[in-house]
């Protein structure tokens, strides 16, 4: 692929172009360096992804030297160590992959904001024994990914995706009784494992459905319980006794295959499992076995162990639904979560603590502290 063309600092655009397509930014008519841009302007900040344009506006009023690439793709490993040698500042998103390696070449790195509410794509430990501040985008997604993990509960278990299928394959010969039945949400058992800020806002959209919920985590959320009369059990309790399973925690070590086969067989087989966390939070050989031998009745995935590959035998199953990471495919919020990351950028290039800081220790160790 031929070398990325630049339009560089202090000129009238502020786009990349990769290959023979340009695609350029104008910066707005009638644009004044801001107080921030006259604190900012050395600052050179790279963004791996084209965003929207109030984003673009906004950096611009900021911070007259940015980079961004024009395709929408995921750029190489050998594209990101190149774009990252003397920048001050990276705006990543989770498919771009920020190893030790990549960080050590990036020399003059000061900040590495995620557009994301997870940093699992990130070595935050290499980061920080660099001094290079990592942030996230958190609150800003919670509603729309809540709202799309409810859509996919609702797609799999009223088997909307099949239904919408057998009428486009001109199979529809009117109705039937016994048609695609699928099951009943009112009245039902709710799991929701992890209640952070996602997971409650789930919750919360269970009251609708007159649903008796019951939460996994590590600590009471008084919310829940007060709102919902949610109770707080054990993992086994909340596998054996809930409809719907839905998984709202992060990715760790830890976390790694949470769901496996043990407690796949653990579920009801008229149970749905939901994820919208992290693929690899669910070990999907062992999901497509159990979906295979009916031993749960459904799954809905917007999320995969090895993205944007899928497990063998996973696309061939009619009892799961696949979304394409979609959790916070909205306008709204996609460029909520862009503004959000640069404001973590402007805050680290003043000297401050980003609002939305991950290794608050490289702050403090700055300070003294």
């Amino acid at each position: 692929m031929p070398e990325a063309t630049w339009l560089s600092t202090h000129s009238a655009s502020f786009l990349v172009t990769f290959g023979a397509t340009a695609a350029v930014g104008e910066i707005p008519s009638g644009w004044q360096p801001s107080q921030e841009a006259l604190v900012a302007e050395s600052c050179r900040i790279f963004v791996t992804r084209p965003i929207p344009e109030a984003a673009r506006q906004r950096l611009c009023q900021a911070c007259l030297n940015i980079e961004v690439n024009a395709e929408d793709r995921g750029l190489t490993r050998d594209e990101l160590i190149r774009n990252l040698r003397d920048r001050d500042a990276v705006l990543t998103f989770l498919t771009d992959r920020i190893d030790a390696e990549i960080i050590e070449g990036g020399g003059e790195l000061r900040v590495i904001a995620n557009c994301a509410v997870g940093f699992d794509n990130i070595d935050v430990r290499a980061a920080t024994a660099r001094g290079i501040i990592v942030t996230n985008t958190p609150d800003v997604l919670t509603d729309a990914t809540a709202d799309l993990a409810w859509a996919l509960l609702m797609a799999v278990v009223r088997r909307v995706v099949e239904a919408d299928r057998l009428v486009r394959a001109g199979k529809f010969r009117g109705w039937e009784p016994g048609l695609l039945l699928g099951s009943d949400l009112v009245g039902k058992t709710l799991a929701v494992i992890g209640t952070g800020r996602v997971g409650s806002a789930f919750a919360m959209r269970s009251k609708g459905f007159n649903m008796r919920v019951v939460y996994v985590d590590e600590r009471p959320n008084d919310a829940l319980e007060r709102e919902l009369g949610a109770r707080r059990v054990d993992l086994e309790t909340a596998l054996r006794e809930a409809d719907f399973v839905s998984l709202h925690v992060p990715l760790t070590p830890d976390t790694r295959h949470f769901i496996g086969a043990e407690r796949l067989g653990m579920m009801k087989p008229t149970a749905y499992l939901v994820n919208t966390a992290r693929g690899a939070v669910v070990d999907e050989a062992a999901l497509v076995q159990a979906l295979r031998e009916k031993r749960i009745a459904g799954a809905a995935l917007d999320v995969f162990e090895n993205e944007p590959q899928l497990t063998d035998g996973l696309a061939e199953l009619d009892n799961v639904v696949l979304a394409p990471h979609i959790g916070s495919a909205t306008v709204e919020t996609r460029t909520r979560m862009i503004m959000l990351a640069a404001e973590n950028v402007f805050a680290a290039m003043r000297g401050e603590a980003p609002p939305n800081i991950v290794n608050r220790e490289v702050v403090e160790d700055r300070n003294g502290r």
